[in-house]
């Protein structure tokens, strides 16, 4: 039976049931600074001075500045700044080119142009933090594309996954503390361990697609999730799949570059925020382990996302 409450209740003591929506009120507030107003200057007046001619002694003309030379020293002035910015920026590892030390995504920083620290999904320059709420360590970024007419290819977001550090100790490093790291990269029961126990993650999907209507996002889920639940042998789960959707109400508009968090909370609740603003939260386990599985799963919509986030997963354990 579903019901209606808010807050979460304390993870300790909620009572496991098939799913129950939960939705807050929302509201949103906005405000725009002022325009910034610059006053004229006027120029300082022009003073002549003369002297005799004879009291000024002849000087040698002084040669104007090589254009060749200026233009160099530009060049390399602009390739300094270029070397400093990239050597300041550690990103995700791109497609096809792995570094053969990489250090964990989630201790990667970006600070060109003052910028928070975070990592960037290299197609598409989404940056995403390196901590999402209640200090969540990023795992990996990737895309999710798609095809129209199965002829023209569409970026249409980009996403970051990220977990709670301690919980994945506390729910997993136990039982795979015998094995290396290189050992943990291989392994494919961690990530099914990772969807299956009690532990807090989000999926933060930053929108590349400037059309994405939240009809197209409400679709896509009934179909991808509708999916996952037949996987998992999920009974009986029309009505959960419905109540899920209908948290993507029409209201909201998604212009490119806004924020949709899919968030799996303690007991297995799933917390989804637009811009945001939380919008409602369903407790199924069926339901988050479904989501996340689109996402780290065994066909994930960006392989080499769920590698990273596989590999950051197994350096964590052995931290």
């Amino acid at each position: 039976m579903n019901g209606i409450t808010s807050p979460l209740p304390p993870r300790a003591t909620r009572a496991a049931l098939p799913h129950r929506v939960l939705r807050p009120p929302h509201g949103r507030t906005s405000s725009s600074p002022p325009p910034l107003r610059l006053s004229s200057l006027r120029p300082a007046a022009m003073v002549s001075l003369r002297f005799p001619t004879a009291a000024i002694p002849r000087l040698p003309p002084t040669q104007a500045p090589n254009g060749v030379a200026i233009a160099t020293t530009v060049a390399a002035a602009a390739a300094a700044a270029a070397a400093a910015a990239t050597s300041l920026t550690l990103t995700a590892k791109s497609a096809g080119r792995p570094s053969p030390h990489p250090a964990p995504l989630w201790a990667s920083l970006s600070l060109a142009d003052g910028a928070a620290p975070g990592s960037v999904e290299p197609r598409t320059g989404a940056t995403f933090p390196t901590e999402a709420a209640a200090g969540r360590r990023l795992l990996g970024v990737g895309l999710r594309k798609t095809s129209v007419l199965g002829l023209k290819s569409i970026d249409v977001y980009a996403f970051g996954v990220y977990a709670d550090g301690n919980d994945l100790k506390q729910q997993l490093k136990e039982k795979y503390s015998k094995f290396s790291a290189s050992e943990l990269e291989e392994n494919a029961e961690l990530i099914n361990d990772t969807l299956e126990r009690d532990i807090r993650m989000t999926v933060r999907l930053q929108i590349v697609y400037g059309r994405l209507s939240i009809r197209s996002v409400r679709s896509a889920f009934e179909k991808s999730v509708g999916s996952r639940f037949q996987k998992f042998g999920g009974q009986d789960t029309k009505e959960l799949l419905q109540s899920f959707v209908a948290l993507f109400k029409d209201e909201y508009k998604l212009p490119k570059g806004s924020v949709i968090e899919l968030s799996r909370e303690s007991n297995h609740v799933l917390k989804i925020c637009i811009e945001g603003e939380e919008v409602g939260s369903i407790e199924s386990k069926l339901l988050c382990q479904s989501l996340l599985d689109l996402y780290i799963g065994d066909d994930p919509f960006d392989k080499n996302a769920k590698d990273d986030i596989h590999e950051n997963i197994a350096s964590i354990l052995k931290s």
